[in-house]
């Protein structure tokens, strides 16, 4: 188990190009099952869980080339449907979360698909339902086996229907959309997410030969077709950490400029910062924020105290919810933190508290932040990293503090950061990986 040995009060300066999208890199590369052609994608993020599915791509058959660092070929000509029965195949989807998402193309295009429970963050309930559900009201039949938590789908032919979402779910509507794309007759999916990352796998089935419309909306009409063709695809700059080093900026009273942030598919990211009493500046497609002693929170017009709430989109993104929190500790002013989605995600603010934050958690889902205003800086601690997006809010929270911080079981940052540590130190931080 790695560890970051934290030094912090630097201030940092520089730019940083934010990675590919991890979430959407999960959609992007299971796609490539649902062709026999090659395909190329573009600014894929190095990192664990996008590394760990190549692997099982790859292990499926599919021919994988690294043209560069970022940009592979995936043909999948050759599938050796056989894998689904191996031990080898267990492991890596367990080890991941992101692995359901072979389903729907395997379910389209063979007819057939297994899946272990996947793996993933431990932040409380994340059903499959949504997925499983959809692949029944196409025509499929579902077995859960709960003696060995496997999941398998058939069909000997999928056909088109009309299905209304019990959860707009953005994994749920990608492998329900893969799987339509070729199935009999018209798809219709009422209550579908409607992320940038839903939107580009839209554009680029489309791209390979899909008839997708209503991409943006929560209301998609999938008419299937009977094969598919390869393409080219170049992924979004990854929204979460785009907003982490906004984030990490306003902490550290840094100047940091993010380079190609792609802003308008941002969406509330900048406006809930900007609540937050950051400052910055649009250059073009890059985000400047300037070095700030302090900042203040934002109020109702009542005068009430700011809710920060996640959403589905076009509202905020819950993966978020950790760094905003973190970032209210030292703000002027008080803020209610109301995760609705996962009801484990708040509970490393008992880290936050140790390091002296005045944080008040009221329950499951809401915390709330009586913020310092860099009065009384964070002291550093030892702590554990829980899940991804709490890990790189303890890294921000790290950095800000007084003294040295270590910071244990840093493979969860490193499944959704892409050399975080040596990124951030470019920009003079102080990060030894133990």
């Amino acid at each position: 188990m790695a560890s970051f040995e934290v030094k912090g009060g630097a201030k940092l300066r520089g730019e940083i190009i934010p990675q590919g999208a991890k979430n959407e890199a999960l959609q992007i590369l299971c796609a490539v099952l649902l062709t026999p052609e090659k395909v190329t994608i573009s600014n894929i993020p190095d990192i664990r869980d996008v590394n760990l599915l190549i692997d099982l791509l790859r292990s499926l058959g599919v021919k994988t080339e690294r043209l560069s660092p970022d940009t592979y070929t995936f043909q999948a000509d050759d599938i050796d449907l056989d894998f689904l029965d191996s031990e080898r195949f267990v492991e890596l989807g367990r080890a991941i979360r992101g692995s359901v998402m072979i389903v729907g193309p395997m379910l389209a295009r063979f007819g057939k698909a297994k899946m272990p429970k996947p793996g993933g963050d431990k932040i409380g309930r994340r059903r499959l339902d949504t997925h499983f559900t959809g692949f029944e009201k196409l025509g499929a039949s579902f077995e859960y086996s709960a003696e060995d938590n496997f999941y398998t789908v058939t069909s000997s032919g999928l056909k088109g229907a009309y299905m209304l979402l019990d959860e707009a779910s953005v994994t749920g509507t990608a492998n329900i959309l893969m799987a339509a794309v070729l199935a009999e007759g018209t798809t219709t999916i009422y209550n579908a997410a409607c992320e940038p990352y839903v939107q580009q796998l839209c554009r680029m089935l489309n791209r390979m030969g899909a008839k997708i419309s209503g991409i943006g909306s929560n209301l998609l009409v999938i008419e299937g077709v009977e094969q598919l063709g390869g393409t080219e695809h170049r992924m979004l700059p990854d929204m979460i950490e785009i907003g982490s080093f906004i984030g990490l900026a306003a902490m550290t009273g840094s100047e940091i400029t993010i380079k190609d942030c792609q802003i308008p598919e941002l969406g509330l990211i900048p406006d809930t910062f900007q609540r937050l009493g950051i400052k910055m500046e649009f250059r073009g497609d890059d985000i400047f924020i300037p070095e700030q002693d302090h900042y203040e929170v934002d109020t109702y017009i009542d005068g009430s105290i700011l809710n920060i709430a996640d959403h589905t989109w076009p509202g905020l993104t819950p993966d978020l919810l950790s760094v905003a929190l973190v970032v209210a500790t030292q703000a002027k002013g008080t803020v209610l933190v109301h995760q609705k989605m996962f009801e484990s995600r708040l509970f490393f603010v008992d880290k936050l508290i140790d390091m002296g934050a005045q944080i008040i958690l009221c329950d499951p889902h809401r915390a709330t932040v009586i913020g310092q205003n860099k009065q009384i800086p964070l002291r550093g601690i030892r702590m554990t990293s829980p899940d991804i997006r709490a890990g790189v809010a303890l890294l921000i929270a790290a950095l800000s503090a007084e003294g040295t911080s270590i910071i244990d079981n840093v493979e969860q940052i490193d499944r959704g950061y892409q050399n975080i540590d040596g990124r951030l130190n470019a920009l003079g931080a102080q990060i030894r990986r133990m």
